[in-house]
């Protein structure tokens, strides 16, 4: 592809056009990375100094599309700050069946038939271990031996009957050749005695020779009969019945025995039966969207999970006591715009150096740390609504500040190995994924394996820079519901003010004045939140009464707040009679400010 001739610094465009792989890595998959969630970044980003954004390309899906990337770091740290641009934003397919495409409608069909089959057969039981083949082996010698020797000893006295045999023949030859001189020589008639002798010796000499040759005939072929062949042999042709003929042996007629069914094996993904209702179609559905519905290969993923999560022991682990020690590190908070569950993973808790080497100084605690990770994933996922219409997604937020990055060499293990198991074993629980306080050389690492990501994929990850990290998260998340050491109001403990208070939001622009009024219409108290994202600016608050005789009450004397002194401020005033409460806030400063504030009133009873 030409590259493109270069443009002005604000509007420098890298673009990469690459065909992905057949099989992409499930990037959307990913709940928790430091430095392989890198593989979520972006190919194509067009830069507006402090803000990257992608455009997609959604008319081809073939090619990779961008993913959304906000607030890159500048090469000059104190270029001015311009508009975040619109993020392109993932819409999750629907899991009402009927709502599918005809192809994915049959694709999950087969893909119950697979698991109906499958359950029957009770294929999801994992196989008996086997005992190691050298101890078989080894057994068997000593049988093999013996067998040998017995066949050796059977052979020999099989000889010995065959000259036993010829030695009767001889002798009946011989009897035979002098009746017959005795009988030329006298030439007398012969009686009825010796006209009954003459075909009983004919018929001894008839028998005594095809013993010789069946015996014979079995020697020759030495192994290709077995022992036991030549002794039936044997036995066939001496035993016979006063007429000459040999007895019909009956054999044994079997018997069909039906075998009662087996009652067919019953397994549960996160609590509900593979084959139950519509909640079980949005969980195959889950993994058929991972495997770009492939049968086959949805349907081996499901298996292996199955048997991973019984050899993992899942159940067990969600009643293990793993302790706090990463309370921190990974939690829950509040629900994005759309009910989803938001996740956060925040990697700079392992600069601590204490919590670091409790986590991953050695096998064991590694292995431990994993734990507790799908324990934490495990128990979130439990509390999904997986309905058809309901929700059975998370977002996720990565905050990669003071991340370790690629420096802690047992962090990058323990990431990679949790990453694997969650790829394999939780398909698409994500339904965005957004990385903020994103350091410059994390989108400069991303760029090289975008070219590997699916357009499906990069459109739901979104990149900030610190300086617009509270903005872009204000984007999908209510400023109630975001946590407050994110710039949000969520705080914890007992507050005035709960997620469920809705709050309002209001750009500053630099150097100007904004006032906030409450109305009052009777005796009440008020009470009022109010915070500026990275505050330095100026804050005073006063009553003013509707009377034109009132007097002017100062609520809160104005002065400077620095972003150290206060996070949220929270005022009450009880007034008396009509008027307004007015909020003042001037931003001095040549950066526009965003501003967050809630009000309630309670009125005073008499």
């Amino acid at each position: 592809m030409a590259q493109e001739p270069q443009k002005p610094a604000d509007e420098v465009v890298t673009t990469t056009s690459q065909t992905p792989v057949d099989n992409p890595p499930p990037a959307e998959e990913v709940l928790t990375t430091t430095t392989t969630a890198a593989a979520a970044a972006v190919a194509e980003v067009s830069t507006d100094k402090d803000a990257v954004v992608v455009t997609p390309v959604p008319e081809d899906p073939e090619k990779p599309a961008e993913a959304v990337t906000e607030n890159a770091k500048p090469a000059d740290e104190t270029a001015a700050e311009n508009k975040i641009s619109q993020s392109v934003s993932f819409k999750e397919e629907t899991n009402v069946v009927s709502e599918l495409p005809e192809l994915q409608k049959k694709a999950l069909d087969e893909l119950k038939q697979l698991i109906k089959e499958a359950l029957n057969k009770r294929e999801f039981t994992a196989p008996p271990v086997k005992a190691p083949e050298v101890t078989a082996q080894d057994d068997k010698k000593p049988e093999e031996e013996n067998k040998t020797e017995e066949k050796k000893e059977e052979v020999v006295a099989e000889e010995k009957q065959v000259e036993e045999v010829v030695v009767e023949e001889k002798k009946v030859e011989g009897e035979v050749e002098k009746k017959e001189e005795k009988a030329s020589s006298s030439e007398e008639p012969k009686t009825e005695a010796e006209a009954k002798t003459e075909p009983e010796e004919k018929k001894v000499e008839e028998t005594v020779v095809e013993v010789v040759e069946k015996i014979a005939s079995s020697t020759e072929e030495d192994g290709a009969k077995t022992v036991e062949a030549i002794q039936e042999s044997i036995v066939s042709v001496a035993v016979t019945n006063g007429d000459g003929e040999q007895p019909v042996t009956e054999l044994p007629v079997a018997v069909d025995v039906e075998v009662p069914p087996s009652t067919p094996e019953e397994v549960d993904l996160w609590g509900i039966p593979l084959l139950a209702d519509e909640r079980s179609d949005v969980i195959l559905l889950k993994f058929l969207r991972a495997r770009d519905f492939k049968v086959k290969e949805a349907f081996t993923m499901i298996k292996q999970t199955v048997l991973w999560r019984k050899e993992f022991g899942i159940e067990a682990l969600l009643q293990e006591d793993l302790g706090t020690d990463w309370d921190k590190v990974v939690f829950t908070d509040g629900y994005d715009k759309e009910g989803h569950p938001v996740y956060y993973n925040v990697f700079g808790e392992f600069e601590n150096k204490e919590l670091y080497q409790k986590s991953f100084s050695d096998d064991e605690k590694r292995n431990k740390f994993i734990r507790w990770r799908i324990q934490s994933l495990e128990k979130s996922v439990r509390k999904l609504d997986f309905a058809p219409s309901g929700i059975a997604t998370i977002v996720q937020i990565n905050d990669l500040k003071n991340s370790p990055g690629f420096v802690k060499k047992e962090l990058r293990q323990a990431t990679n190995q949790a990453l694997q198991l969650l790829q394999d074993n939780y398909p698409e629980f994500v339904a965005k994924q957004i990385f903020i306080n994103v350091p410059w050389w994390y989108l400069a690492f991303s760029r090289m394996i975008s070219p590997f990501l699916t357009q499906r994929t990069k459109s739901k990850f979104v990149f900030a820079g610190s300086s617009k990290s509270s903005d872009t998260l204000f984007k999908y998340i209510a400023p109630e519901q975001v946590p407050v050491q994110y710039g949000g109001l969520s705080r914890e403990g007992e507050q005035e003010f709960t997620t469920a208070d809705p709050a309002t939001e209001v750009i500053i622009k630099p150097a100007t004045k904004h006032a906030v009024e409450f109305p009052i219409s009777e005796k009440s108290t008020v009470v009022w939140e109010i915070r500026v994202v990275d505050w330095n600016v100026s804050y005073g608050a006063e009553f003013v009464p509707s009377a034109e005789d009132g007097y002017t009450v100062i609520v809160q004397k104005n002065r400077k707040i620095s972003p150290a002194d206060e996070t949220v401020i929270t005022n009450t005033f009880k007034i008396g009679e009509p008027g307004k409460v007015v909020l003042t806030i001037d931003n001095q400063t040549s950066k526009k400010k965003k501003l967050l504030y809630r009000s309630k009133t309670t009125p005073i009873s008499e």
